[in-house]
């Protein structure tokens, strides 16, 4: 008590105290996670995503056409370099996009799918037990 009471003091504060009630107090409160993103979340996602794309790939391209000018002027290798390395950067930028729409694709089939169920069926015994099985199996049916 004595250390809060000089923090207090030099924080020039005043201390409160906080009454909690034993009932209202809540300890490791569960929430529940979506197990699903909803259509919507993932549109706004894609959509946030594409526009985010889409500016990089203009400003890189603006960049471009800069350092070509600049690397021309110069005839400076640094330049050149600069200038490869920021084609390069925009390359992979289109490639992000076009690998966006691939995954909202495959994420849109995945969601009219749903869940997949296996039925196995599983026969432990011998080959002959197996067929005595179908035998009796098939002469009920043709019953």
């Amino acid at each position: 008590m004595k250390m809060t009471k000089k923090l207090d003091e030099t924080f020039n504060i005043t201390p409160t105290e906080i009454s909690v009630d034993e009932s209202e107090v809540v300890v490791g409160v569960d929430r529940e996670k979506p197990d699903r993103l909803t259509q919507d979340d993932i549109t706004k996602d894609y959509e946030y995503t594409r526009g985010n794309l889409y500016s990089i790939i203009e400003k890189g391209q603006e960049a471009i056409n800069g350092i070509l000018e600049l690397a021309q002027e110069s005839e400076m290798p640094r330049a050149y370099e600069v200038a490869g390395q920021l084609i390069k950067s925009v390359s992979d930028a289109t490639d992000k996009l076009m690998d966006l729409q691939k995954k909202l694709k495959d994420v849109n089939e995945e969601q009219q799918k749903g869940p997949n169920t296996v039925n196995n069926a599983l026969f432990v015994g011998s080959t002959a037990e197996l067929q005595k099985l179908l035998k009796s199996g098939i002469s009920e049916k043709s019953k």
